[in-house]
């Protein structure tokens, strides 16, 4: 059984705990939520001392089921307010996993100064003087951390937004190549991690996981069914794999629900200069990649490898959402100048979401034009020098377009919107209204959805609620949701639940199975609601319900009441 190691910042103590038998069953995402509800007062201040980093595995971290090396960090956002957890791939979960440890948990804050860095080995675990480190980005950092402990490491590390605790500041993952490309972006869990003086995680390399099975041979097989699965569906087994999470592009664009010019159409007239067609085809050229994978026993390898025009890598893990709300939310139609800000957000530590949503209001309130790709570029650099307005853009969409009095900021809960406009994509609008999260796609996105008209309310929550409750239950076993689409056919859900079955020991159903989704989204919602988040909060951006969306002109129509009954347990 996988082991807890828990790191008090004020007393500098580093301590292994047996992992308690309650948390057999809670893993990733729902780790967080049990942790956030059974230890940290929900009224605390999220960049105080009272909240906790917590750094998670999911339940099948270290086995070979395909894309279980996801790893979940959370904690009480700075940006929201709420209960949070980001999500991402990369080397840690799998090093933890081989390391015998399930979770990290980082409490209290140190009265100094200094910064440290936390070294876990197969030896133990210790605090070490982190100040030479201090100031560096997340590139820089990784390369000098392994000059320090060696090329094999991995790290989870912040950059300098970190550091100042900006409320949109990642922490980053290395991926297999050792590059910090991996980014658990969403809410601000970067400035968590700064606030307690922590700069980077050093994971040295150990053996092979030890994992108790109830049936090693039965989970083996299942292993492989549901691998086959994964590669017979269209998107997880060809689309993804082709061209990647770009491949939305054109797709989103067509259905009129890509975010352009902060959210005032969904059709971007150059949307296939931003295409994973285009992205695919520049790449082979240069010599760039695709089908990379970002963790070891990925079957799909969405991921990929961006050179610059003169064949050099530029950044790696270039996504959909990245150039959506830095692209066509912003006017931009670079590839180049897109990816060049998703290497300087990686570097410094920003979540490329929220960034491209700021700079997209600052364009509404006349700060620069909608497709000034220097001007974008001198905003985030003001990010990077600390200048006053660079640390008023680092606190995030909503603080900056209060700030600047726009009107039409694209928020829920304090965190942006992502790349789906949910006046045209309506079940993934009542995701974003009503998730535990604030607006995150990952919660439950609508998209490709064939059961349910994406422009009209009808059938929208029920399709919500099921998808929020599948993707809670994949981040708590710790697979990349998009292993998931392959569980539109029974047959595939009959294998994952023979694969946990034979893991874990016992009967599993359905309902067991996708329990421990409904599980997390109860603990979150409780979490939040001791917060002091009622229905209220549960509402989209007022300009979404009023504004007709080009080209389709529909508008979010459905009603508070309506919306109450998302998530109902």
């Amino acid at each position: 059984m996988a082991n807890i190691l828990r790191v008090n910042m004020a007393s500098k103590s580093v301590k292994v705990e047996d992992q308690k038998e309650e948390y057999q069953l809670f893993g990733g995402r729902n780790f967080i939520a049990k942790i956030m509800n059974d230890e940290v007062n929900p009224k605390c201040d999220p960049l105080g001392p009272e909240n906790k980093l917590i750094i998670s595995t999911g339940l099948l971290a270290g086995t070979t089921a395909p894309t279980s090396g996801r790893i979940s960090v959370g904690g009480k956002s700075p940006l929201t307010g709420t209960v949070k957890e980001a999500n991402a791939g990369g080397t840690a979960a799998q090093m933890l996993a081989r390391l015998g440890l399930k979770a990290i948990i980082v409490e209290g804050m140190p009265e100094g100064n200094e910064w440290y860095i936390l070294k876990v080995s197969a030896d133990g675990a210790e605090l070490l003087p982190g100040d030479k480190y201090a100031g560096m980005n997340n590139y820089e950092l990784c390369s000098a951390l392994q000059s320090d402990f060696g090329d094999k490491i991995g790290t989870i590390s912040i950059g300098a937004a970190g550091e100042r605790v900006y409320k949109n500041s990642t922490v980053q993952i290395s991926d297999m190549s050792g590059r910090p490309s991996r980014a658990a972006a969403r809410g601000g869990v970067g400035a968590i991690m700064g606030s307690k003086k922590l700069k980077a995680i050093v994971l040295e390399p150990a053996g092979k996981a030890e994992i108790e099975y109830a049936d090693k041979e039965k989970f083996t097989g299942a292993v492989k069914a549901y691998i086959q699965g994964i590669k017979d569906n269209p998107l997880s087994g060809q689309a993804l794999p082709a061209l990647g999470t770009a491949v939305l592009v054109n797709g989103v664009n067509a259905l009129g629900a890509l975010p352009t010019r902060n959210f005032s159409s969904g059709n971007f007239e150059e949307a296939e200069k931003i295409s994973g067609e285009t992205l695919v085809t520049m790449q082979a050229e240069r010599g760039g990649k695709s089908g990379h994978i970002c963790q070891t026993g990925c079957p799909i390898g969405c991921s990929n490898i961006y050179n610059d025009e003169n064949g050099n890598y530029l950044t790696s893990g270039f996504e959909f959402e990245t150039i959506a709300l830095v692209g066509s939310n912003c006017g931009i139609s670079s590839l180049d100048t897109i990816a060049k800000i998703d290497r300087l957000c990686d570097d410094f530590g920003l979540d490329t979401m929220e960034t491209g949503a700021t700079i997209a209001v600052c364009m509404e309130a006349g700060k620069l034009s909608f497709g000034d790709e220097k001007g974008t570029l001198a905003l985030i650099q003001e990010m990077i020098d600390g200048t006053d307005f660079g640390r008023v853009l680092g606190q995030g969409t909503a603080y900056v377009g209060k700030e600047l009095g726009v009107n039409r900021i694209p928020v829920v809960k304090g965190q942006s919107i992502a790349g789906y406009d949910p006046r045209a994509l309506k079940g993934t609008g009542v995701t974003y209204a009503t998730s535990p999260m604030g607006a995150d796609h990952t919660c439950g996105n609508s998209i490709g959805n064939p059961t349910v008209d994406p422009y009209k309310k009808e059938g929208q929550v029920e399709l919500s609620t099921n998808l929020q409750v599948g993707m809670a239950t994949f981040d708590t076993l710790g697979l990349c949701i998009f292993s998931g689409f392959c569980t539109e056919d029974p047959a595939n859900v009959g294998h994952l639940l023979e694969m946990v079955a034979a893991r874990f020991g016992g009967e599993w159903s359905v309902e067991k199975l996708f329990g421990l989704g409904v599980q997390s989204l109860i603990m979150e919602k409780s979490f939040n609601e001791k917060a002091g988040f009622t229905a209220e909060d549960n509402r989209l951006p007022g300009f979404m319900y009023s504004e007709p969306l080009p080209p389709t002109n529909n508008v979010f129509d459905l009603s508070d009441d309506e919306l109450s009954q998302a998530i109902p347990f």
